[in-house]
C-alpha cells in the first residue's frame, strides 16, 4: 500500500487475480491515477449480487473509487469512466448506477457491451480514469 497523496504508487486490495495476473488495481504517476478493470467481487473472487447489473456496477465502481482514494485522490478527480457490460447485462442499470455514483461529477464516460468477462456471473466490469488538481 502507498502512502495516500505519494506522487507515484500502486495500490492493490488483495485479488487473488492481481498477483495471478501481475497488475494493481490502481497506479498513481504524478498527477494520473489509472485504475483497472474492476468487477463487483467478494474477497475469494466470487461474484456479488449474481443477476443484478445494478448492483454489480454499483459495487464495482465503489470500490474503483476506494482505490482512487487509496492514492490521494477523490471522486471530484475523476474524468472518464468506461463501464464494460456482460452479454445480457441491462444497460439502463448501469447507467442509473453510474449516475448514482458519480452523477454529480460527471465524467466521459462509455458503456459497451462485450463478448463476455472473465468470470461466472460478472455482468459488468468498470475502469476509472483521474486527474488530481494542482498541488495533490
Amino acid at each position: 500500500m502507498p502512502t495516500p497523496g505519494a506522487a507515484d504508487g500502486r495500490h492493490r486490495d488483495g485479488t487473488g487475480w492481481e498477483d495471478e495476473a501481475g497488475y494493481s488495481r490502481a497506479a498513481r504517476r504524478g498527477r494520473r491515477i489509472a485504475v483497472s478493470g474492476t468487477t463487483a467481487n467478494g474477497p475469494d473472487g466470487t461474484v456479488l449480487f449474481p443477476g443484478d447489473t445494478f448492483a454489480q456496477v454499483r459495487a464495482a465502481l465503489r470500490r474503483a473509487l476506494d482505490a482512487v482514494t487509496a492514492l490521494g485522490g477523490t471522486a471530484r478527480d475523476v474524468v472518464r469512466t468506461r463501464v464494460y457490460l456482460a452479454p445480457g447485462a441491462d444497460w439502463q442499470a448501469a447507467a442509473r448506477a453510474h449516475r448514482e455514483v458519480l452523477g454529480e461529477v460527471s465524467p466521459a464516460n462509455t458503456m459497451l457491451y462485450v463478448g463476455g468477462l472473465i468470470g461466472d456471473g460478472f455482468l459488468a466490469e468498470v475502469e476509472i480514469d483521474a486527474e488530481l488538481g494542482e498541488g495533490s
